[in-house]
């Protein structure tokens, strides 16, 4: 057991006396019974407007990998771990965002649990928002994000036993098919292809053909289109692919009809299915919420947050007001 005294003043335990994390103005000194980390400077959120997390689930995953790697350390047994952040609001909701998930996953504590230990010595946290401009109509709060985070592990929406760091990376990528597994097996929300494959203003755009390996290596059997048609949908169906089209306008929510048409296809389905839009996060993200939300009885919140950890930028504008209500 390390010297109290070692640890900097609001430092909050986390576990155990053995895990604490803290809020610091400078980089601390590690003691003799302390052994401190930041991840402010390494694992960084890629912003789309005036968004700045939660930080996705391959972060996740690699903050976890490095905390137990700490935690089983045998230089490191007899000291606390100190994980500190920085006085940046920003940074300190996503090292928030970090250790919280950490420790529902691997600590089993509970979301509200997490979220009172982390806010002891009256921390408030900075709420999440969406990747657009202007006013925030929607605070994801980190209360919310740890609840999406419990119930994704009590649904098996992921593993970190056999998580693929590598095939994330590669696939999130824009010139490898900007697509994310949201349920696995279930939904894969991806950027909507076009005519045929080529870079435009140094975009990389895909044909419909680009995808195809993927998707019948992962049994992906139904394509939902959401956006205007950029290509012949008979592409898909003569390579034996179901597809449907759901169109309503970028940006806006859909009708009544539309939610019940997309929940209906859902439910029929023989396998996966591959949802997109025009960028595959605004119309994509709401509608696989919906699907949550009656099948696994997700609040709207738990579901945006649980959408944007696995796909960033997802659920936009009044798309989040629309699935509260």
């Amino acid at each position: 057991m390390g010297e109290q005294h070692d640890l900097p003043p609001g430092a909050v335990q986390i576990c155990d006396e053995r895990l604490y994390f803290a809020i610091l103005c400078g980089k601390p000194k590690t003691t003799p019974s302390t052994h401190y980390f930041s991840t402010d400077d390494e694992l960084l959120y890629e912003n789309f407007y005036a968004d700045f997390g939660p930080l996705n689930l391959a972060m996740l995953y690699r903050y976890c990998c490095k905390l137990n790697k700490k935690m089983k350390s045998f230089s490191l047994t007899k000291k606390e771990i100190v994980h500190y952040t920085n006085s940046d609001q920003k940074k300190q909701a996503n090292a928030a965002f970090l250790i919280g998930s950490y420790a529902i996953i691997y600590l089993k504590k509970l979301p509200e649990e997490m979220h009172r230990i982390l806010q002891m010595g009256n921390v408030t946290y900075l709420p999440f928002r969406d990747a657009s401009f202007g006013t925030c109509s929607f605070h994801l709060t980190l209360l919310d994000c740890f609840h999406a985070v419990h119930k994704a592990v009590q649904f098996e929406f992921f593993d970190f036993r056999t998580f693929d760091l590598e095939e994330y990376q590669h696939y999130e990528r824009a010139e490898n098919g900007d697509f994310n597994w949201i349920i696995p097996k279930k939904f894969l929300a991806f950027s909507g292809p076009h005519q045929k494959s080529k870079m435009e203003n140094g975009y990389p755009h895909h044909a419909p053909e680009a995808y195809f390996p993927y998707f019948r290596e992962h049994s992906v059997s139904t394509i939902i289109r959401l956006n205007k048609k950029m290509y012949d949908a008979k592409r898909f169906t003569d390579a034996a692919f179901e597809h449907h089209d759901l169109f309503f306008v970028d940006g806006s929510t859909p009708s009544d009809s539309i939610v019940k048409k997309f929940l209906n296809i859902c439910e029929n389905a023989e396998g996966a299915i591959a949802v997109h839009c025009k960028a595959g996060l605004g119309r994509t993200g709401t509608l696989t919420a919906c699907y949550m939300m009656k099948h696994y009885r997700m609040t709207a919140a738990e579901a945006i947050a649980w959408i944007r950890i696995c796909r960033p930028g997802s659920v936009i504008g009044p798309q989040q007001q629309f699935l509260v209500e």
